[in-house]
């Protein structure tokens, strides 16, 4: 009961931001199988996500100054205000019959541009509203809402899409905003996080010092750059999963797939949740994410039905809220409060520019590489393991991400700065 009392707003806020958070994702994922049926190409969707993260990996590395000098609640409305308006411009077009492929590019990159500043303030608030003694707890509880989310926008985005339309959708999505909007305006308050003596520093300058703090702690740089490499290899795969299940499968595949990805994290979450502190959490993180890299990826290019793909799903996210959990406990004890939004916008660019130049390259290789190689190569080998359908190339590119995933943990566990961490 104390436990609740003490986590009494952070609760209000997860639970209120989970649910904008569902209505954002069913939009982008029924957004994504409209533009794949529309196009035919994995490219060509695979850019609707780079597009979004290109301008929040070039402007983190700022936003998080500006997080820690601006209030952290006033960033965030304003911040999501923006991106509920770039929604409104879809369903307008959408309604209008307008709706083009450029027109989600460009709504995407503002919406990434807002995302950028969003993310530390919102990093922050939930560091600001929890005590330190609940840092697992709370990143567990996140996890578990993002799974949930992750449950549900395939279930619910079909279903909705299939009797209301795409329109509906966003409807959707902009009602949940408002009710966010409404929660976070009148009925959270967040406290400020305390300020060094530099508090007057440019932009620029603080920007600087995050990047310094970083220099002088090798350890959680190593982590950064170990989760910005898994960011590379996870993108390649997202942008490859929709060419693979839309092609051998179909669209319930998809989303059964996509569910079974939201299950595996919810149980995850939960296990995240209970368990006691590990006597190492960085090979704890190692062990995770070689589980993960060396089960899901193998499963997708070897596997031809959905139960396999599915099992693939389960194994490939089931550990990855532990993983998770101890990383953000690792970042969040060890950086001073003063300095989380900086770091935390650093870490940002790092760990996340890597995901738009995955996306783009595993579109390209899919659209480009493997699905001719596929088409056109007599090696009885090859066809019989990755088949001869369309589909084929991207079963092949899961092979190889898959070897790539888990030499990129072999390497980064025997670094002794990560080791260190503990």
């Amino acid at each position: 009961m104390n436990t609740l009392k003490e986590l009494k707003t952070f609760i209000i806020l997860w639970l209120t931001q989970t649910l904008s958070s569902l209505g954002s994702s069913m939009t982008g994922f029924a957004l994504v199988i409209w533009l794949y049926n529309d196009s035919g190409s994995a490219l060509t969707t695979a850019l609707l996500t780079v597009c979004s993260y290109a301008p929040y990996v070039i402007v983190s590395i700022f936003a998080g100054a500006i997080s820690d000098k601006w209030n952290k609640k006033a960033v965030m409305l304003v911040c999501d205000s923006f991106a509920a308006l770039t929604t409104v411009c879809v369903l307008v077009l959408l309604k209008t019959g307008s709706l083009e492929v450029w027109h989600l590019y460009i709504l995407n990159a503002l919406n990434g541009l807002m995302n950028s500043v969003q993310s530390p303030a919102s990093d922050v608030a939930t560091t600001l509203l929890t005590p330190e003694k609940h840092y697992q707890k709370t990143s567990a509880m996140r996890y578990f809402s993002n799974s949930l989310v992750s449950i549900l926008t395939p279930v619910l985005a079909t279903a909705i899409v299939s009797f209301a339309g795409l329109d509906a959708v966003i409807a959707f999505d902009l009602a949940t905003f408002s009710v966010a909007f409404t929660v976070l305006l009148f009925f959270i308050k967040i406290p400020e996080a305390p300020q060094n003596e530099n508090g007057k520093e440019t932009l620029l300058r603080s920007a600087k010092s995050g990047i310094s703090y970083l220099g002088r702690n090798k350890g959680i740089l190593c982590m950064i750059l170990f989760l910005s490499a898994i960011n590379f290899i996870a993108s390649i795969y997202n942008a490859a999963l929709p060419a693979l299940i839309l092609s051998k499968g179909n669209e319930a595949a998809l989303g059964a797939v996509s569910s079974s990805a939201g299950i595996a994290t919810l149980i995850g979450s939960v296990i995240a949740t209970f368990v006691p502190k590990p006597k190492s959490r960085s090979k704890t993180i190692c062990a995770c994410l070689i589980v993960s890299m060396s089960t899901e990826n193998f499963l997708l290019a070897f596997g031809n039905n959905t139960i396999a793909w599915c099992i693939g799903a389960v194994l490939g996210w089931l550990f990855i809220p532990l993983m998770s959990a101890n990383y953000d406990v690792i970042f969040r004890s060890t950086v001073p409060k003063e300095m989380l939004g900086r770091v935390y916008s650093v870490r940002n660019t790092l760990q996340f520019f890597s995901i738009p130049v995955g996306y783009f390259l595993g579109g390209f290789l899919v659209d480009k590489v493997f699905e001719p190689f596929m088409a056109g190569t007599k090696n009885a080998l090859l066809l019989n393991i990755f088949g001869t359908e369309k589909g084929s190339g991207a079963a092949f590119l899961f092979f190889v991400i898959g070897i790539a995933g888990v030499i990129v943990c072999a390497v980064f566990s025997r670094i002794r700065a990560l080791r260190e961490l503990g």
